[in-house]
């Protein structure tokens, strides 16, 4: 019996894709309710697709949820897909990561497997996460087994990622890696194992750092072709083919994913005083964190084209999640936009379609229909309008 610790956006799917393959799951998460939920065969993530479906399939038959690690105390392997949230400077605060594998520690026994799945630093599955569990579990390291396996899943997408897209598992020893690849071929059609967790940790960190630089290198070819009187986006259909591929410009980069997981390599090198091996890294950071400035100015300038004192002309922004059609705003750029246009004093609202109106006034925010604004900026097309 598998228990999936964490029934979040990513260990909801995946547990019900392991229920779906015929195994039986304990899902385990601190929100009773939600687990309720799931065992009435009612889906807490509906925005999801495919995955209501399997909730009312599966929920509270293949797949039991509970708020209480006791319950999988009979469970074999060990999923931990659990939050791993970041500070103001960008350290990574290990709290809840701790508290569920310590947890899995006090109910771990002989020859269980325990798989990470929480993208993290370099080295926490064979540092940290082994600690933890020794120290709870008094066992060592080959009396239980321990890998690594990163999450690949994107929301809106979470099934058919699992399904259809491949994945990495790696074990902090030889017998872990055979062990997890055992298990998760049984439920994962495209698998691959690596040699080490630390490298399957590390793809996950190259993933997100390589998109994050692709789109920090469209904003400045976006910015340039600006200057030169360029269109950008006919520049980049040519420019595109099978040797190069440049992303889209953007407000910057959300999400709980690629702004976040470059830090985790900066700040390692910055602990070993090898600052030169991150710059790039830190740079396209910067770049994608500064481009609501950017378009702040646009704006502004756009907002004196219209025929009313600057601080009269109602401004809509459209759209300030981090994603277009994704109900989240984690490290969203586009509300980080809107927030520096209210703190310069313009006349600012928004309209998504993911938030009604009483949503946006406990934010702080005011909705306006785009009919009603004097400029709309469409923060997921970057364009602007006049009306």
């Amino acid at each position: 019996m598998i228990a999936v610790v964490g029934l979040g956006k990513a260990g909801l799917p995946l547990s019900f894709v392991i229920a779906d393959s015929g195994l039986k799951v304990i899902g385990v998460d601190v929100d009773a309710k939600k687990c309720d939920m799931i065992n009435r065969g009612t889906n807490p993530i509906p925005e999801e697709p495919g995955l209501g479906e399997l909730v009312e399939k599966h929920g509270g038959k293949n797949l039991i949820a509970t708020p209480e690690y006791e319950d999988a105390a009979g469970c074999d392997v060990f999923i931990v897909i659990v939050p791993l949230f970041v500070d103001d400077t960008y350290n990574p605060d290990f709290g809840i990561l701790e508290s569920a594998f310590r947890s899995v520690g006090r109910i771990l026994k002989r020859g269980d497997l325990v798989v990470l799945e929480t993208t993290v630093p370099p080295m926490t599955t064979e540092t940290l996460a082994r600690r933890w569990l020794e120290e709870e579990s008094g066992l060592e390291l080959g009396e239980f087994h321990l890998a690594h396996s990163p999450e690949r899943i994107m929301t809106g997408y979470s099934i058919s990622r699992l399904r259809e897209f491949a994945k990495v598992v790696g074990g902090v020893d030889e017998e872990s890696g055979t062990k997890v690849y055992d298990i998760y071929k049984k439920f994962i059609a495209d698998l691959h194992m690596v040699s080490s967790a630390r490298v399957a940790e590390f793809i996950k960190l190259m993933e997100g750092c390589y998109r994050d630089v692709n789109i920090a290198l469209a904003n400045e070819l976006f910015k340039i072709s600006g200057e030169l009187g360029i269109n950008f986006y006919e520049a980049r259909e040519y420019a595109n083919h099978e040797y190069c591929h440049l992303h889209m410009p953007s407000t910057g980069v959300g999400g709980h994913c690629i702004p976040v997981y470059p830090w985790f390599l900066i700040k390692y090198m910055e602990e070993r005083e090898k600052f030169s091996y991150s710059e790039l890294l830190r740079t396209s950071r910067t770049i994608n964190d500064e481009m609501i400035e950017y378009w702040a100015g646009k704006i502004i300038l756009e907002c004196l084209k219209v025929n009313k004192p600057l601080d009269d002309v109602k401004i809509c922004i459209k759209g300030i999640t981090f994603r277009q059609g994704v109900k989240q705003l984690y490290h969203s750029r586009n509300l980080a936009l809107v927030k520096l246009l209210m703190e310069k004093g313009l006349n600012i609202f928004v309209y998504d379609e993911l938030f009604s109106e009483e949503e946006l006034e406990k934010m702080g925010l005011r909705g306006i229909s785009p009919d009603d604004a004097d400029l709309i900026f469409d923060s997921s097309e970057l364009w602007m309008e006049i009306p």
